[in-house]
């Protein structure tokens, strides 16, 4: 079974998120109400997948994003923050340190449980890249380094911003629609409605500065990579 690490200071908060994850039969819920224990029970035994609140006691759980993603045997881990913060720089906020998803309060126990067996789904059936090197006339992505430049320069993406990069490069000119995206990069069920797609492809998008219009909104359809 899977275990999900749920990081949350409001114990009834806490026990409704567990209950929604384990209901289903297919994962275990352990839980930290501190910021310091969630980090300590990672490094012990690190889970399939974090659930984490923002406002947390001391640590609050930025930091503790932060501090996940700058380990190397944590710099995976997928991470779903689920906070009562609402703003559009606080979703920002949380993307760019490398969170797989944005749940804000109040939410839907449902599609809370929706989005974590996506993304437990999705990491256990990951497969390898077909395409291993793009080289295009500003960027050069390698994909088995997780690497990528723009006119020379590296360019820091986070996980899923580098899996959206790979999966538009390897469709290039063809559209993609935001619900396969969703299938494709996040591993959700179309029925989940969520602004990551959005959101991240803005980041992805100013990140590779003047190769960032390479990626083209195509109104009412999706987004497509162009050459």
């Amino acid at each position: 079974m899977a275990k999900v690490l749920v990081v949350e200071d409001e114990i009834d908060v806490a026990n409704l998120v567990k209950h929604a994850i384990e209901r289903g039969g297919d994962a275990t819920v352990e839980v930290a109400t501190s910021g310091a224990g969630a980090l300590e029970l990672v490094t012990r035994s690190a889970p399939d997948l974090v659930v984490l609140d923002l406002n947390l006691p001391g640590l609050d759980g930025t930091e503790v994003c932060r501090l996940i993603r700058s380990r190397p045997a944590t710099s995976t881990l997928p991470i779903i923050m689920l906070t009562a913060r609402t703003e559009e720089s606080d979703r920002v906020l949380g993307l760019d340190l490398g969170a797989d998803d944005y749940i804000t309060k109040p939410f839907s126990p449902r599609e809370l449980a929706a989005r974590v067996r996506a993304v437990l789904r999705r990491k256990a059936t990951a497969q390898p890249s077909a395409m291993s090197l793009y080289r295009g006339s500003r960027i050069v992505a390698d994909f088995d380094a997780v690497s990528v430049t723009v006119d020379g320069e590296p360019v820091r993406l986070t996980r899923r911003e580098f899996e959206l990069l790979r999966c538009l490069v390897e469709n290039r000119n063809r559209v993609l629609s935001r619900e396969r995206l969703l299938v494709r990069v996040w591993g959700y069920d179309q029925s989940i409605e969520t602004r990551s797609v959005d959101v991240h492809v803005g980041r992805l998008r100013s990140k590779l500065r003047t190769a960032g219009p390479q990626i083209e909104t195509v109104v009412g359809l999706g987004y497509r990579f162009i050459e």
